[in-house]
């Protein structure tokens, strides 16, 4: 008697056979899918963010084709990918730049701020608009919750370079006691002298210009 095959195999080869084979032919098949597949394209965008006043600069995206974009308006953005460099510019809708950056930009520290306080000539003492504009100071400076205030003194050319060195200081350090008296934390103020090494409005020697008389205070 011959022997009996059990199932419609191919002459030969057991059932089973045929089974391990076609699962090792899928097996390839499959791995020659995904060797073969695309990799996924990637694709930035960049958004030209306006500063506290509205107001932005300019910047130029290059793609990787050699396209050249000029950005120059708030908000203004470009898609830039890796097979297609940068597309069309357009604006983007500010409730979609809430959602894109706002998480990002709330995180953020203050920026600096900068306040010029200015003094009479040869004197530790403000001007009238400037001592005006102190309380504007002190509560903007409340508000700002900083970490570090940065006093540096000024002078005109007027004296000696060492005297106006001291008096740079002094002034920095009169505007350091209004801040504490204020309710400044001390810890957190910075105090130094220029003199007149930094003038705001270049001057030769012995030259009185109310504008370099002056304390700058900048609040991080």
């Amino acid at each position: 008697m011959g022997s009996r095959r059990s199932g419609t195999g191919p002459p030969g080869l057991p059932i089973c056979v045929v089974a391990c084979l076609a699962v090792l032919l899928l097996s390839g098949a499959c791995a020659t899918m995904q060797k073969t597949a695309a990799p996924p394209r990637s694709a930035d965008v960049i958004v030209l963010l306006p500063d506290d006043r509205g107001k932005t600069g300019a910047i130029t995206v290059s793609g990787p084709r050699g396209s050249e974009l000029l950005l120059s308006k708030p908000r203004q953005a470009v898609t830039v990918t890796e097979d297609a460099g940068a597309g069309n510019p357009y604006i983007l809708p500010k409730d979609e730049l809430r959602t894109m950056v706002g998480p990002a930009l709330s995180s953020l520290p203050p920026r600096p701020k900068m306040y010029l306080f200015h003094f009479v000539t040869d004197e530790v003492v403000l001007t009238p608009e400037s001592l005006a504009g102190m309380q504007a100071a002190l509560g903007a400076i409340a508000r700002h919750k900083p970490v570090e205030i940065s006093i540096v003194g000024h002078t005109d050319t007027m004296g000696t370079r060492s005297y106006n060195q001291r008096l740079g200081l002094e002034r920095g350090r009169m505007v350091a006691d209004l801040l504490v008296h204020a309710g400044i934390d001390p810890s957190i103020l910075e105090i130094s002298s220029h003199g007149e090494g930094n003038p705001l409005v270049p001057t030769g020697d012995e030259v009185p210009e109310p504008r370099n008389r002056r304390v700058e205070l900048t609040v991080r």
